[in-house]
C-alpha cells in the first residue's frame, strides 16, 4: 500500500495542525459526556445501550474525530484528504465527497445507538425486515477540498413525508470556517424481502426522530433551489453515451447492492472530455430509481441541457457567467431491457486557470 512520507501535520500547517489535534483530544474526552448527558436524557432504548456500553467504547470510536454536537441533534466529524482520494485537478474527486457524506452519516447513526451492519436501522426495523434506501442525493461543492486539507462535516436528519427522513450536510475548511459545500438527500422505508416501500410506523418514529432538530433545519433553505428541480424523463438521443458498463466487486457495498457512490462514477463516464478537461463539477443531483446488481451491464447516457437559469442557489460564491458554466441531463440504464436505473442533472464551471 502506497504510503505518503509527509506527516499530515506538516502539509496542514501549524495552525490548522494543532487545531486539528485539539478537535482530537476533546473528541475522546466528551465521548462519555454525551454517552451519559444528551443520549440518557432521551430516554430511548437506543439511548440506553449506548450509556450501557459506553465503557466498551471500540478503539475506532475514540480515535475518530467526531461527535454529537451538545444538543444530540446532529453529529459533526473531521476529515484528512488523503492522497488517493485527489484527482486530476489535484483535489479531492466527488466521488471522495460522496464517500464522506455516507461515512459521516453511518457515523451519526452509530453515535445515537442504531445498527452497524450497514442498514443504520433501528431495534423495530430489524424486527420488520425494514431499510432505508436513497431517493435522491443532491451534492453541491463551492470549493474542492485539496491533498492534506481537513473538512469538517455536519450532518443531521429529520422526517420527509409518510414513508421517509431527510439528511443534510454542511461541509467547511476546518481551517477557516469557510462553507465550501452542502448537501441533501432523501431516504425512504423498503421491506429487505418484498422490496417494497413502507409508511413509517409510530413506532419507528418514536425511535428515529427523538434524534431529529424539532424545526425545521435545512442545508438548503433558499426558495426555488438546486436540490428541489424536478428532472425530466430524457426521450431523445443521447447526443453523448458510455455504453456497457459491469459494475466490479469493489462496487458492491454491505447490502450486496452497488453502491450509490458508484453511479456517480458511471454518470461521469459519458461526459465528453473537454468538458472533463476545462470545467469542473458544481452541482450533481441523482433521484434513484431502481437497484442495479453485480451482473447487471449499464449504459450511461448524457444529454445537453440548455436554456437553464445559472444560479449559485445562494451561496458565498457568485454565480458564474453563463459561458463559463454547463449543464446536463443523464440517465443510467439497463443495457438489456432499457429500464431506467438513475436519471441526473449536472452543473459544471470553467477552471480557474
Amino acid at each position: 500500500m502506497l504510503r505518503c512520507h509527509t506527516p499530515p501535520q506538516c502539509r496542514l500547517g501549524a495552525g490548522a495542525g494543532v487545531l486539528l489535534r485539539q478537535r482530537s483530544e476533546v473528541a475522546v474526552r466528551c465521548r462519555a459526556q454525551q454517552v451519559s448527558g444528551v443520549e440518557a436524557a432521551a430516554g430511548t432504548p437506543a439511548a440506553r445501550a449506548a450509556v450501557e456500553g459506553g465503557e466498551r467504547t471500540s478503539l475506532a470510536e475514540r480515535l475518530r474525530l467526531g461527535s454529537l454536537l451538545e444538543d444530540g441533534l446532529s453529529y459533526k466529524e473531521s476529515f484528512i484528504v488523503r492522497c488517493y482520494e485527489v484527482g486530476i485537478n489535484k483535489t479531492a474527486t466527488v466521488e471522495t465527497i460522496a464517500n464522506l457524506l455516507q461515512e459521516v452519516g453511518c457515523n451519526h447513526a452509530q453515535s445515537v445507538g442504531f445498527s452497524t451492519d450497514g442498514f443504520a436501522t433501528t431495534t423495530t426495523m430489524r424486527k420488520l425486515g425494514l431499510i432505508w434506501v436513497t431517493n435522491r442525493m443532491h451534492i453541491e461543492i463551492y470549493k474542492y477540498p485539496a491533498w492534506g486539507d481537513v473538512v469538517e462535516i455536519e450532518t443531521w436528519c429529520q422526517e420527509d413525508g409518510k414513508i421517509g427522513t431527510r439528511r443534510d450536510w454542511i461541509l467547511k475548511d476546518l481551517a477557516n470556517g469557510e462553507v465550501i459545500g452542502r448537501a441533501t438527500s432523501k431516504w425512504v422505508m423498503m421491506n429487505q424481502n418484498t422490496r417494497r416501500l413502507q409508511r413509517v410506523s409510530d413506532d419507528v418514529r418514536d425511535e428515529v426522530f427523538v434524534h431529529c432538530p424539532k424545526t425545521p433545519r435545512l442545508a438548503f433553505p433558499e426558495e426555488n433551489n438546486g436540490s428541489l428541480k424536478k428532472i425530466p424523463v430524457l426521450t431523445d438521443p443521447a447526443q453523448h453515451s458510455r455504453l456497457g458498463l459491469v459494475p466490479r466487486r469493489a462496487d458492491l457495498d454491505m447490502n450486496q447492492h452497488v453502491n450509490n457512490v458508484t453511479y456517480i462514477g458511471w454518470v461521469l463516464e459519458s461526459i465528453p472530455q473537454d468538458i472533463i478537461d476545462t470545467h469542473e463539477l458544481q452541482t450533481i443531483t441523482l433521484d434513484y430509481r431502481r437497484e442495479c446488481q453485480h451482473d447487471d451491464i449499464v449504459d450511461s447516457l448524457t444529454y445537453i441541457e440548455e436554456g437553464e437559469e445559472k444560479s449559485s442557489n445562494g451561496s458565498a460564491f457568485a454565480a458564474p457567467h453563463p459561458e463559463e458554466q454547463r449543464q446536463f441531463l443523464h440517465c443510467l440504464r439497463f443495457a438489456g431491457n432499457g429500464n431506467e436505473i438513475n436519471r441526473g442533472r449536472t452543473v459544471w464551471r470553467k477552471l480557474a486557470r
